[in-house]
């Protein structure tokens, strides 16, 4: 959350996000959808669209920061987390979002991506997941499932896919989250939970690509059967989904299973409750990990946890530096340690 606590509340609406300026995303796109959730949300935090600050790399996704009525940079491709690191470390009372996506946050900007995630530096990232490049008009991705025919893999993919949750815990991220282009309620909570938090909040959108990628989240998300196959977690609430919450994740065997309550004596007492803020990641991580038919795919906030961010823990350490050894001074500083001069 950025460090906005002494700001006058400002009364904004959705219109105040728009900038007016054309949306050039295919008919159909969930970027739209995606768009037009954030801009509904933004309001609802009370900060000054001059202290808002939007950053993208390069795809569809990065279009982003034009069609918001706030500061922006449309960055080159997999830089964003970079650029927002520099931005948030200099400016730590801007409001920093770097919008991204499978392909510009997970392949050329992976590096920049889980160091940014690692440091915990007070951003929201938003990875748009589509599992192709449309952009570039139908590659797969790193997150393309492997046999994935498309114009760089005419005989299917061999690579196996990253799973985007999962890279960001094994980064040991402090936020992970994750919802759907179609759920506007659930991305809309999502977004406020990750305003809220202190440090690097990251939340995988899958968002549908409707000419390059059609339909790759129907089988989870499609009406008759997306109550059996999404598990809606909440912090200290029962895993339970299913038509009238009748299943739920038990511990079975030392390992995490499906059952149905009622039978095999199963009650909902035998139901897990979800701690998003148990500081052992281990449950999130197997969490980010279900997928149909064995388990149903986890939507929400799989973990929030506290932490020292890297802009705060920098604003203090050069604080202690100049109270200790002085404001300094540039000529000190090149001429010091170890020099030489070239004849």
């Amino acid at each position: 959350m950025s460090s906005t606590a002494t700001q006058a509340p400002v009364k904004l609406t959705k219109k105040d996000f728009d900038s007016g300026i054309d949306v050039r995303w295919c008919p159909g796109c969930g970027d739209y959808a995606i768009l037009a959730n954030i801009q509904r949300t933004l309001p609802t935090f009370n900060i000054p669209r001059e202290n808002t600050v939007f950053i993208s790399g390069i795809g569809c996704s990065s279009r982003f920061p034009y069609y918001m009525n706030t500061y922006g940079f449309h960055t080159i491709h997999g830089r964003a987390p970079a650029v927002a690191t520099g931005l948030k470390c200099y400016r730590p009372e801007l409001n920093v979002w770097v919008v991204t996506g499978d392909g510009d946050g997970l392949s050329i900007g992976g590096n920049h991506l889980i160091h940014a995630i690692r440091r915990n530096i007070d951003l929201n990232i938003l990875l748009f997941n589509n599992r192709i490049y449309g952009l570039t008009k139908g590659q797969y991705s790193p997150t393309s499932e492997v046999g994935k025919v498309g114009k760089s893999t005419p005989m299917g993919s061999i690579d196996r896919p990253f799973n985007p949750l999962s890279v960001a815990l094994g980064a040991e991220a402090t936020f992970v989250a994750r919802a759907i282009d179609s759920d506007a309620k659930l991305m809309q909570k999502v977004l406020v939970a990750a305003q809220g938090h202190r440090g690097t909040s990251f939340i995988e959108l899958f968002q549908n690509c409707n000419v390059f990628n059609n339909a790759a989240f129907d089988y989870f998300t499609d009406r008759q059967v997306k109550d059996d196959l999404q598990l809606v977690v909440e912090d200290g609430q029962p895993m339970l989904f299913g038509k009238n919450k009748s299943k739920g994740i038990i511990m079975k065997n030392h390992r995490l299973a499906v059952a149905t309550l009622g039978e095999d004596g199963v009650t909902e007492a035998d139901v897990l409750i979800h701690r998003a803020s148990d500081p052992d990641p281990s449950m999130a991580f197997w969490l980010s990990r279900f997928e149909p038919p064995a388990f149903p795919v986890v939507v929400g906030v799989l973990r929030s946890v506290e932490r020292p961010t890297y802009d705060e823990s920098m604003k203090a350490q050069i604080a202690i530096a100049r109270e200790t050894k002085g404001p300094g001074d540039l000529k000190d500083l090149l001429y010091s340690g170890e020099t030489w001069t070239v004849s």
